[in-house]
Parts: C-alpha cells; structure tokens; sequence
C-alpha cells in the first residue's frame, strides 16, 4: 500500500465552491474550519454537521484536506505525504455509500464485529477496503484476516500470532501498524515506549503480517501541549526504532490525529490522520465515548506484557 493521499482514494479536489450542508451553512459564523488550527477541537464533538448527500460529503472531505494542506504549509510538509482515512464507525451503511460514490475508497472501522458486517452488506462496492483501527481480540483475528486491508492497532503478540496463522489460512497478507500508548493512561491499549522495541524484535517471525509504523491515541485534552507531547513521544521513539530495525519492518509511517487533533499530528509527523466527525458527522455520543479503555483481566493484554517480559 502507498501512503499518500492517493492510497486514501479520496478524489476531492480543493476547491471552495462546493455547496456547503445546510447544518454547515447555520454555523457558518462558528464552525470549527474557523477556530484556531493548533488548538484541539474534542470539544465539538456534537458541532460536526452530518453529511446527508454525496455533496455534503465531497465538501466535508474538500475542507478535511485544506485543513491538512495548511498544517503541512505551516511545519513546510508536502500534504501528498499525509494519507487521509475517512472513519466510518458506527455510520450506518447508507452513509458509507454515498461516502464512496464521493470518492472515499479505503473507510477505519473500530470494531471488527462491525466492520466485518459492513463489508459483507457493501460487496457490490468491490474497490471499497477496511482498516481495522480498534482493539482486536484473538477470537476476532479470523474476521480481520479475512477481509481487512490494514489493521492499526497491533499491541499483541497473542494477536499478531491468531492474525498469521488465520492469513496463512487466507493466503493473504495483512498492513499492520504496532499501537503505542503514549498518553500514559492505565485505561488506554497500546504498548508502552519501553515495550517497543522487544515486540519489534519479535515481529518477523511472523510472515503474513507487513509492518508499516506506529499508532497512537493522544490524550482527549483542551490543552494544545499535551495533545502535542504525545506526537512528539510516537515521532521520537520511531526516529530512534529506526536505527536498529529488524530486517522487514517498515517504520515509515505514523499514524496519528483524528477529527479533533490532526492538525497537530500532522505538524509533529504524522503521515496518516483517522478522521470520522470532521467527514461523516456527528456522532450522539462524545469522542470520550470512543476512547478505548483496556478490559479489566482482558488476556490478550496481559499474555503480550508478559510475552514482552519474557523476550527482555
């Protein structure tokens, strides 16, 4: 897969005449296109106008890409360098197809559950790919080898082996990148800094898997800073990965930022952004919702930090 906004398939130009949505237009005055575009936008949350048409989505889509071309003009990036991949989670299938007829070819979903409906409901759309952007147990890595593109959120050795022995099965190869918790937050998945490099080490045994970065979720905070530190944690420890790789795992890629913070991620490296809200609309519950909090016993988590103990 390249990763540039090419491989987004999201033909949508830059332009300022496309018809704006009515929820759009009413708040005009204040739309979060207008605030600052360093600060974190969380908070507008239930501000995001929903796209109910082809044309709601082509705008929504042209404004998600001028905002990533101004971060990338602001820190002197090419914006062909930043991959942008339209989430679909929770929108219902009506949505996804006129999401697609505007021009979105590869769509993150969470939930593999979820997803792995979707795609069996939206067959007939054969270029439409998925990107599994939530945690995955193992009893679920049939699923995503099955019909995944791309899965972002790899933290488990348990999961990386269900997910290559399932595409062994498929025939098939899976994109992964390795999920790292940076926010330092008990509740968060993601492996710790320090964790990094071992579970790297332990990757190429693994065949079907082809590892092309980091993930992060930064901290659903107001303050600029702290979302940013986060960035800056991912961007750093990939600059130090990167000297001592193994053989076959790719670290070209970071994917960080969503609807409310990839102005920054962009600014601090990212070369992919997750957006959902800022494309397909509101959702009913805020992005607190959806911030994924590690099960309690959960023994996917627990077999990797162990696994990882073992390879120190």
């Amino acid at each position: 897969m390249s990763y540039d906004n090419a491989a987004a398939g999201v033909a949508c130009p830059l332009t300022a005449d496309i018809p704006i949505c009515a929820e759009a237009r009413a708040m005009h005055t204040d739309s979060p296109d207008s605030v600052h575009p360093t600060q974190p936008l969380h908070d507008l949350h239930n501000r995001w106008p929903q796209a109910e048409s082809v044309e709601d989505f082509r705008h929504n889509l042209a404004a998600v890409h001028a905002r990533i071309a101004a971060a990338c003009h602001r820190v002197g990036r090419d914006p062909a360098g930043v991959r942008l991949l339209p989430v679909s989670k929770t929108k219902p299938e009506a949505s996804i197809r006129l999401a697609h007829a505007a021009g979105c070819r590869l769509l993150g979903e969470n939930k593999p559950q979820e997803a792995y409906r979707k795609w069996e409901a939206l067959a007939d759309l054969e270029d439409l790919q998925w990107s599994v952007i939530g945690h995955l147990q193992t009893n679920k890595a049939k699923l995503v080898a099955r019909f995944a593109t791309e899965f972002q959120a790899l933290d488990s050795l348990r999961v990386a082996e269900a997910l290559d022995r399932r595409l062994q099965i498929e025939g098939r190869a899976l994109d992964v990148f390795v999920q790292v918790n940076t926010s330092g937050e008990a509740s968060k998945f993601g492996l710790h800094p320090d964790e990094v490099p071992g579970f790297l080490r332990a990757l190429p045994a693994f065949s079907g898997l082809r590892v092309r970065g980091l993930m992060t979720l930064a901290l659903l905070s107001a303050e600029a800073e702290r979302v940013r530190q986060c960035f800056v944690l991912l961007r750093e420890l990939r600059e130090r990965l990167r000297q001592d790789a193994p053989v076959g795992i790719g670290l070209e890629a970071l994917s960080m930022g969503m609807s409310g913070d990839f102005e920054i991620a962009i600014e601090e490296g990212a070369t992919v952004v997750r957006v959902g809200q800022a494309i397909f609309g509101a959702r009913s519950t805020p992005d607190s919702h959806y911030w994924p909090e590690a099960e309690e016993g959960d023994p996917t988590m627990s077999a990797a930090r162990s696994g990882l103990q073992d390879e120190r």
